[in-house]
C-alpha cells in the first residue's frame, strides 16, 4: 500500500504492518475524543514514525496514487479531526 504523509512524501508499506498502525490509530482517536492534546501529539508522532520505520520511501518524482493519506507531523487536532473517517485515519 502507498501511504502519503502530508508535507513529506510517499512510503510503500506492507499490509502486514496495519495491525500495529491500527492500534496507534485507535489510541489517537480516543485521545482526540477526550481532547487530550498532549496524548494526541505523542501518538500522532508515534504513528508517523512507525510508518517511516516500517515503510520504504518512494522517490520524490514518483507519481503513485496514495491509498492512505496521513496528516503532517505538525497538524492540529481540528485539522486531523476533519480527516477522520468512521474508523479513524486508517481504515479497519
Amino acid at each position: 500500500m502507498i501511504v502519503r504523509i502530508m508535507g513529506e512524501g510517499q512510503v510503500k508499506l506492507d499490509d502486514s504492518h496495519f495491525v500495529e498502525l491500527n492500534e496507534l490509530d485507535d489510541e489517537l482517536l480516543e485521545e482526540m475524543e477526550n481532547g487530550d492534546e498532549a496524548g494526541f501529539r505523542r501518538t500522532l508522532a508515534a504513528l508517523l514514525d512507525a510508518v517511516r520505520r516500517m515503510g520504504s520511501p518512494l522517490p520524490d518524482d514518483a507519481l503513485e496514487p496514495s491509498e492512505l493519506i496521513l496528516p503532517a507531523p505538525d497538524a492540529g487536532l481540528e485539522e486531523v479531526r476533519a480527516m477522520l473517517g468512521d474508523d479513524g485515519l486508517i481504515p479497519g
